[in-house]
């Protein structure tokens, strides 16, 4: 995922060429406005060629006729090239999809049957053993597995998949290699991860971005403009005592009208969401990768996001008057239904560091579940209720808990690890507290250091976390996050995103589990963790398939190089239309009106030369300026100011001052060949 393909081999020129000439198919052509004038304009002087309806040589107009039509070529050859390295990413991506197995579930028990992966339906559960790929995108419902993501990722580095928590999302095409579990297909039939992903970098599914749109608009105004402002050429040339020939006029009009970014605006499109998949980022959409280029604000969910996300725990502390066995089992007991690693790491400690065993669940039990909004879980039997999770929520569980003695005592101990940037869990039993389990979290390896670097491209960080005001402070300080916004709801992230957007800022989100995905539905950018659940990869409308938060510094790097692109080339276009106007208007005019001599400033030898040499030289900077459209422009961190004003002298006087020297240099060549 991760290789380039360059564009200068033949597997990917060859199929190109041919795709160019498919491309002129008007139903295909119209969707660009400019070259599909470009294409009508060539048509036309053709039929007069046919019929030898102009006072011309017939060489010349032949010329004319045969570089209109390669500046059309090399457009939808620009566009079936950009393309082209899609196709050759997705043939990996088919590779990993082509000829999968499911080993469909029948019923209960653990029966199953071979089936092709293309007939599961949504909500059928399929077993995965040791070896087996993994058939269709899902989630894990049972087991414990070692996967190898290589395939998506193009990291061989295994990773945990397990049921439970926000680790459980498992995609097509990926190996299990150790264990084995039990998958619940998520998608619909053809509509998968892999999927979608073949689709988008095929360009298949690409649709115009509004600032493509807008662009778009604005080419076909100056195209609208020019057509008119040349229409009236022969009026004044007849006022003249004169004429102008059509293929004049047509010459005059496609070296005028904005044809070199026309022909490069899909192509760069492509390209961006290309680069972008190259990054093992999945964007489903053009705009989101715009959007990037722009954000103002970073929201981070810490768990899994800014810590790796398995918090352990570390060590029990009892009130005063509980025993620390007590309060071991009590915990063990609430966490014997789960499933996360939190879970799973306060048995392990309550068994290994104090001995107490671990006990089967009791006849009878009922599960309390851990939900968003309550922020507590545990367990039932009986009359008993024993119940783990954050402070507040414990406290709020009981009338007048959290005015006794034991609370007071509680919140100091719960203070104490919290700033030591430990996550604290309290634990009650029957309505009585018997005291805190701490968590540890682990900050991800320099993540300080990235956020460093997105604070100087502007970019404001938050961090979005369940945890109480003191953990949250000190785990924000230790990742160098700008702010950060604690003992969050969805809700909270909601209004968070919603209050930003309103004060005229664009969010970006970053999430891993179900309860972010309201929020990375709501960001301007909402980049999904792969390691994270479904639901969230659902919501955002990026997924980061290397599962690293700090991937929207290369994000957002490559939506801004993608607007650059765009406006860079627009830039390069305009400033080559007053080249180009120097080359044709003294040498429409030069018989009529003498004194117009002095415009052609480029000394070029005839008007005939000079008309033909705007034509080449208008044709051919299309494929010299391919490899920078599927390259982009580089970027570099720096004040907007600065930026403009380096763009507009590079590529601003830069388009400008090539199209001189080119037509000259093309000039020199025709006349010395004798071509005109």
């Amino acid at each position: 995922m991760t290789q380039t393909t360059s564009i200068f081999t033949a597997n990917l020129l060859l199929p190109a060429i041919g795709d160019a000439f498919k491309k002129l198919d008007p139903r295909q052509l119209i969707k660009n406005p400019v070259m599909f004038t470009t294409a009508t304009v060539a048509a036309l002087l053709t039929a007069l060629l046919a019929i030898g309806g102009e006072p011309l040589a017939i060489g010349f107009q032949l010329q004319l006729i045969v570089w209109l039509w390669l500046t059309v070529l090399f457009g939808t050859f620009a566009e079936a090239l950009a393309e082209g390295r899609g196709r050759a990413q997705a043939a990996s991506l088919r590779a990993a999809k082509a000829d999968l197995t499911a080993k469909r579930m029948l019923g209960v028990g653990e029966t199953w049957e071979l089936v092709a992966a293309s007939r599961l339906e949504k909500d059928e559960v399929v077993l995965v053993e040791t070896g087996d790929l993994i058939p269709a995108d899902g989630e894990v419902i049972a087991g414990v597995a070692s996967v190898n993501e290589a395939a998506i990722t193009g990291e061989s580095a295994p990773v945990i998949r397990e049921a439970g928590g926000d680790r459980s999302a498992v995609t097509a095409g990926t190996r299990v290699i150790s264990d084995q579990i039990k998958v619940r297909v998520t998608q619909e039939p053809g509509q998968g991860f892999l999927d979608r992903m073949i689709a988008l970098v095929e360009g298949a599914e690409r649709q115009k971005t509004p600032n493509e749109i807008a662009l778009t608009i604005l080419l076909v105004g100056l195209t609208i403009i020019f057509l008119i402002a040349v229409g009236t050429i022969p009026a004044f040339a007849s006022y003249a005592g004169g004429g102008v020939p059509v293929a004049i006029l047509a010459a005059l009009l496609i070296t005028l009208i904005p044809t070199t970014i026309a022909a490069l605006l899909s192509a760069i499109g492509i390209a961006g969401m290309d680069r972008l998949v190259r990054f093992n980022v999945l964007a489903k959409s053009g705009r989101a990768v715009e959007a990037a280029g722009d954000i103002d604000v970073l929201l981070l969910d810490k768990t899994g996001t800014i810590t790796i996300g398995d918090r352990q725990a570390s060590k029990f502390h009892p009130l005063t008057g509980v025993t620390v066995e007590t309060l071991a089992s009590a915990a063990l007991l609430s966490s014997l239904a789960d499933e996360t690693p939190e879970g799973r790491s306060i048995v392990v400690l309550a068994r290994e560091r104090h001995a107490i065993p671990t006990l089967a669940m009791p006849d009878g039990a009922e599960i309390i579940p851990f939900t968003a909004q309550t922020r507590f879980s545990g367990i039932k039997v009986g009359d008993s209720v024993i119940r783990k999770g954050a402070v507040d929520s414990i406290l709020r569980t009981e009338p007048g808990l959290g005015a006794t003695a034991a609370a007071t005592e509680l919140r100091k101990i719960t203070d104490e690890i919290a700033r030591g940037g430990m996550t604290p869990l309290a634990v009650s039993k029957d309505g009585k507290l018997l005291g805190v389990v701490a968590l540890k979290d682990i900050v991800k390896a320099g993540i300080r250091e990235r956020f460093g670097e997105l604070r100087q491209m502007g970019i404001r960080t938050v961090m979005i976390t369940g945890d109480n005001p003191l953990t949250a402070a000190a785990i924000a300080a230790e990742a160098g996050v700008d702010d950060f916004l604690a003992e969050a709801t969805p809700e909270d992230k909601l209004a968070l995103i919603r209050k930003e957007q309103q004060g005229g800022r664009l969010v970006a989100m970053c999430g891993d589990g179900t309860n972010d995905a309201p929020a990375l539905a709501q960001a301007d950018v909402g980049v999904a963790m792969n390691t994270g659940t479904q639901a969230a990869r659902e919501a955002g409308n990026m997924v980061d398939l290397d599962s690293d938060p700090t991937k929207l510094i290369e994000i957002v790097g490559l939506g801004k190089q993608l607007l650059m692109t765009r406006g860079a080339l627009t830039t390069f276009s305009v400033a080559n239309d007053v080249a180009k106007y120097f080359a044709i208007i003294p040498a429409m005019f030069v018989v009529l009106y003498p004194g117009l001599g002095v415009l052609n400033v480029m000394g070029l030898a005839t008007p005939q030369s000079a008309i033909l040499s705007a034509i080449i030289f208008n044709a051919l900077i299309i494929p010299l300026l391919v490899p920078l459209a599927l390259k982009g422009v580089t970027y570099r961190p720096m004040p907007a100011g600065p930026l403009l004003a380096r763009n507009l002298a590079i590529y601003g006087l830069g388009g400008l001052i090539a199209p001189f020297i080119g037509i000259k240099l093309i000039d020199l060549f025709v006349t010395g060949v004798h071509l005109a």
